[in-house]
């Protein structure tokens, strides 16, 4: 499966945007995710059948196999872009799945979750996004509740970016590892990216293992962000989600 140039642009990029640019999408507002697909006809796709988030409720029984993680180089820099924090990562990591090689770009939260669980929502989510050469993509979603604090996330916390348009190299430089779960059971269905353009025929896998976060962890990232950066859940439609 093929995607535009401008999906994998608009997901991986790492350009500045400081606070006051002009954004053309949001979270509130004008901008909120029910305008997107009529902010910009490269949008359209917004409005699409196969969209995600989505609430994982009915799901059928499948022998899913086991994901095969190959995470050996670090994290390189974050930013703060307006809209999340971003983690970008060196070269080197990859997600064998489907018989294919998807390289770990980059991973981005959401607060609260995006996709929900049997009606729960979370405070947060985390994206791991990954891509073939030819641009396919699977994120890998790992859901925060509110407990202890995240040992995993400690030290790269104290590196959030304050300001958007922030980018920092990292100091602490976790490999990449550090920040899946133990257990890595698994739900799988086919959607889209969560934000604009919304391209379609994206791998999801999010991990059954919730992992915990602080107050004071995921209060400090929201707090970055002037509003709430959850895209509400989309209809499941026809799609099965495995599990």
């Amino acid at each position: 499966m093929k995607f535009k140039t401008l999906a994998v642009m608009t997901l991986f990029a790492t350009q500045t945007i400081f606070a006051g640019a002009n954004l053309d999408w949001g979270y509130a507002d004008q901008q909120a995710p029910a305008h997107w697909a009529s902010l910009n006809t490269k949008y359209a796709a917004c409005s699409g059948v196969n969209q995600s988030p989505i609430n994982i409720d009915q799901t059928v029984d499948a022998e899913l196999p086991p994901l095969k993680f190959n995470y050996v180089t670090t994290a390189k820099s974050i930013i703060n872009n307006a809209r999340t924090v971003q983690i970008n990562f060196n070269e080197g990591n990859f997600l064998s799945l489907d018989n294919k090689q998807f390289e770990l770009k980059q991973f981005h939260l959401h607060s609260p979750s995006e996709n929900t669980i049997h009606g729960k929502s979370y405070p947060m989510e985390m994206h791991l996004v990954h891509a073939t050469k030819e641009g396919e993509l699977t994120v890998v979603a790992v859901m925060f509740e509110e407990g202890k604090e995240n040992k995993k996330l400690a030290q790269l916390w104290k590196e959030l970016p304050k300001k958007a348009g922030d980018v920092t190299a990292l100091k602490h430089q976790d490999i990449a590892t550090a920040f899946l779960p133990e257990n890595l059971a698994y739900y799988r269905f086919n959607g889209s990216l969560t934000t604009p353009p919304c391209s379609e025929g994206v791998r999801w896998i999010v991990l059954k293992d919730v992992q915990q976060a602080s107050a004071k962890q995921i209060k400090a990232f929201a707090q970055l962000m002037e509003h709430p950066n959850n895209r509400p859940v989309q209809a499941q439609n026809a799609r099965l989600v495995l599990e």
